[in-house]
C-alpha cells in the first residue's frame, strides 16, 4: 500500500464547516483562581460535563482535584473545597457519560476511586471515595469509561496492565496484558467492542477487550505514535506522533489493517505533543499542542484527500490541557458544535473556546446537530460482559437537553483492602516528597506507636485477667466434682 501524503494547499469544495471560528468566553464566563497542577504528566488534567468542571490541582500532600459547577464562573475563593482523598498526585479525571454527579480518578498511589458530587457542588472537602479500586501494582496514568455500559471502567497503569473494572461488584473483572511498555492512550470505536491504544513500545494496537485479544498490530517506524481516536463509524483511526525528524505528525490508519497507514502528514517542529479531539456527529478533528496556543481544525472524508485542513484558532496563552464538554451541554441556539475549557497555568485561569458555525437563521440547524450519543446506558456491565454490544442511545438537541430517565449509581459496599508488607501498609504508606510532609508523616506514626503501645498494655492487662479467671475455674471445679 502506498501512502498518500496531503496537501495543505486550500481546495474550494463544498463544505458546511468551511467558516467555523473560534470564540473565547467573555472573562464573566472564565473561572479564575484556579491552582492548576504543575505536574507535566502528559494529560488534560481537566474533565467536563454539563453540570460540573472538574481540575486537577496542585497540593501539598496527596492528591486533589476540584469540581466547579459550569454555572457558576468567576474567580475561586482560596478556600474552595476540593475532592482530596488520594494518597499520590492525580493523574487523570474522567465523568461518567450517564450518571453526570460521577467522577473517576486515577493516582500515583496505585488506586483508581469513583467519587459522588453532590448536587451543586462541594461544600467541604471530600476525603470519602463510593468506591476505592486496587489491582495495579504502580501508578495509574490513565482511565476512560465504557461509551454504551453503564458501570465498566478501565485503567491503564504504569505496570503495563490494562485493568476493566466491574462497578457493579466493585471489582476488577479482566486485565489486559499484551503491552510491554507504558500505555500512552486508549480510544474506544462507537459501540465499544473495540479499543485502540497507543504504546510507548512504538506500537498501535487494535484489541478486542473482553477477550484480551490484539486483532491488529502497527509497529510505527516512521511514526511514532503518541495518541490513537478512533473516527467513529468510519473504521478509521488516527493518530498523532512524530516523525523520523521529530516533527510533529497526524496519521490516518483503516482499523483492519495496521500494516501502513492511509494518510500521513507533518504538522510543525514544536516538541508539545499533539492531542487530538474528534467529533463524530461533524466529522471535525481537532489538533490541540500542549504548550501552543492555537486549535488546528480538519474535516475527515471517507474519499481523497481524506483529512482536509479548516481553519485554526490562534491565542498568545499557551494551554496546559483541554476538557471538552459533551453535545448536550452545548448552545444550539448559537451554532456552537464544540467545546473546549482550556487551562491556562501561569494565570490560573479556565477559558471556554466555542467553536460556532455561522449562520443567519435563528431557527435549529438540524443539519448540524444529528442525533447523538445520550446519556441513557445501551446496555449495563453484566449485558456487556456477557458478550452483547450496542450502539449507543441517541438523542435529539432540538428541544435542549431532557433526560429521560433519572438513573441512580448504586456502589457495592466493600470493605477498605490493604497491601501490607513486612507489617507496612503500602496503600497508606506513600513516600513523601517534602521535608514539612516526613515531619507530618513521623508525627502521625509517633502517635499512631504510642496508641498501639497503650492498646498493646490495655490487652496484656485482659489476658492477665482471663488467666486469672481461667484458673480460678480450674481450682472450683475439682472441689464441686
Amino acid at each position: 500500500m502506498t501512502v498518500t501524503k496531503m496537501s495543505w494547499r486550500p481546495t474550494y469544495r463544498s463544505s458546511k464547516f468551511r467558516n467555523v471560528y473560534g470564540k473565547v468566553g467573555n472573562r464573566e464566563h472564565c473561572f479564575e483562581g484556579i491552582p492548576i497542577t504543575k505536574n507535566v504528566h502528559d494529560n488534560h488534567f481537566c474533565a467536563v460535563n454539563s453540570k460540573f468542571v472538574a481540575v486537577v490541582t496542585e497540593s501539598a500532600g496527596g492528591g486533589s482535584f476540584i469540581v466547579i459547577p459550569v454555572s457558576q464562573p468567576g474567580r475561586l475563593d482560596s478556600h474552595y473545597p476540593k475532592v482530596c482523598g488520594h494518597q499520590g498526585n492525580v493523574l487523570d479525571i474522567k465523568w461518567n457519560p450517564f450518571f453526570e454527579n460521577i467522577i473517576a480518578s486515577c493516582s500515583e498511589d496505585t488506586s483508581v476511586r469513583v467519587w459522588e458530587i453532590p448536587e451543586g457542588g462541594l461544600r467541604r472537602n471530600m476525603t470519602e471515595a463510593v468506591l476505592e479500586l486496587y489491582g495495579h501494582s504502580r501508578r495509574v496514568g490513565l482511565i476512560e469509561w465504557h461509551p454504551t455500559s453503564s458501570g465498566i471502567l478501565f485503567s491503564a497503569g504504569y505496570d503495563y496492565k490494562i485493568l476493566i473494572w466491574n462497578l457493579e461488584i466493585g471489582e476488577p473483572v479482566k486485565m489486559i496484558d499484551c503491552h510491554t511498555d507504558v500505555i500512552l492512550s486508549m480510544s474506544f470505536n462507537t459501540d465499544g467492542s473495540l479499543l485502540a491504544t497507543s504504546c510507548k513500545d512504538k506500537k498501535l494496537r487494535v484489541i478486542e477487550p473482553r477477550s484480551g485479544r490484539v486483532l491488529q498490530q502497527a509497529s510505527c517506524k516512521n511514526h511514532r505514535v503518541n495518541r490513537v481516536v478512533f473516527l467513529g463509524n468510519m473504521k478509521r483511526l488516527l493518530t498523532t506522533g512524530v516523525s523520523r525528524w521529530n516533527t510533529r505528525q497526524i496519521a490516518l490508519w483503516d482499523q483492519e489493517d495496521l500494516s501502513m497507514p492511509i494518510v500521513d502528514e507533518d504538522i510543525d517542529g514544536l516538541s508539545g505533543l499533539l492531542f487530538p479531539f474528534y467529533d463524530a456527529d461533524t466529522h471535525m478533528l481537532y489538533l490541540a499542542g500542549k504548550g501552543d496556543g492555537n486549535i488546528r481544525y480538519f474535516e475527515i472524508t471517507t474519499e481523497k484527500p481524506y483529512i482536509q485542513y479548516l481553519m485554526e484558532f490562534r491565542s498568545p496563552a499557551p494551554q496546559k490541557g483541554l476538557g471538552v464538554m459533551p453535545k448536550h451541554g452545548l448552545d444550539v441556539a448559537s451554532c456552537e458544535v464544540f467545546r473546549f475549557y482550556k487551562l491556562v497555568t501561569l494565570k490560573g485561569l479556565i477559558e471556554p473556546i466555542s467553536m460556532i458555525v455561522p449562520r443567519r437563521s435563528d431557527t435549529y440547524q438540524e443539519d448540524i446537530y444529528p442525533m447523538t450519543a445520550g446519556t441513557e446506558p445501551a446496555l449495563s456491565a453484566s449485558e456487556w460482559l456477557s458478550g452483547i454490544d450496542r450502539d449507543p442511545v441517541l438523542m435529539s438537541l432540538k428541544d435542549g437537553y431532557h433526560r429521560p430517565n433519572q438513573l441512580v449509581f448504586k456502589a457495592p459496599v466493600k470493605e477498605k483492602k490493604t497491601m501490607v508488607v513486612n507489617g507496612i501498609d503500602l496503600l497508606e504508606n506513600v513516600p513523601p516528597r517534602t521535608e514539612n510532609e516526613l515531619l507530618r508523616m513521623f508525627f502521625r506514626q509517633q502517635d499512631e506507636l504510642r496508641r498501639l503501645k497503650e492498646e498493646l498494655t490495655t490487652k496484656d492487662v485482659r489476658i492477665r485477667q482471663l488467666e486469672l479467671e481461667l484458673n480460678n475455674l480450674k481450682n472450683v471445679s475439682p472441689n464441686n466434682v
